[in-house]
């Protein structure tokens, strides 16, 4: 069970998530993780029970977030469905860009990690929400596009400001999707 929020735990998980980003989940030690949050292995230990739950933690906003999502876009079809699966996967893929870049790069570990067991679900509903309800492939095709292409770049180290990397994200997914965009 975790420990009440505390401003040395937030500084724990800030720290976790900066360096698992950097170096990866397993190039990162509970002793680099403490010495990032000036605080003792002992103190670590208390908040977090060790290197997973401090992981579980991270990863568990994101997926509960894209889980919710799904069930959200599960009532929408056509293309309001699809403008608001790519504002909303915008949106979170740019709230949790570090804990994408930590999946990406351990990718076959992480998919593994109980805490992402929702995720393949999450993921089906968003791509039918993209793909406006069809079943055609080359609607399904490009909705796929759309979820790896926001991934990957929220991931990646592009040099944009975060309002001009939203604006980008959605107008490429729209276009992709074959929606008009302005």
């Amino acid at each position: 069970m975790p420990r009440p929020p505390s401003p040395m735990r937030r500084q724990i998980l800030d720290c976790a998530l900066r360096l698992f980003a950097e170096h990866g989940f397993k190039g990162t030690s509970l002793h680099d993780i403490a010495v990032e949050a000036r605080c003792s292995k002992a103190s670590l230990l208390y908040h977090f029970t060790g290197k997973d739950a401090i992981l579980t933690e991270l990863l568990t906003p994101p997926a509960e977030g894209l889980s919710a999502m799904g069930e959200e876009l599960a009532a929408l079809t056509g293309g309001r469905a699809a403008e608001s699966a790519v504002t909303g996967y915008v949106g979170l893929a740019m709230r949790f860009h570090l804990e994408i870049k930590i999946i990406f790069a351990e990718l076959p570990d992480m998919l593994g990690h109980p805490v992402l067991a929702v995720i393949p679900r999450a993921v089906d509903q968003l791509a039918a929400a993209l793909a406006g309800g069809s079943d055609e492939p080359r609607a399904r095709v490009m909705a796929q596009m759309v979820i790896g292409g926001v991934a990957v770049t929220v991931a990646s180290d592009v040099d944009a400001e975060p309002v001009t990397m939203r604006a980008e994200l959605v107008r490429g997914a729209l276009r992709t999707l074959g929606h008009p965009t302005s």
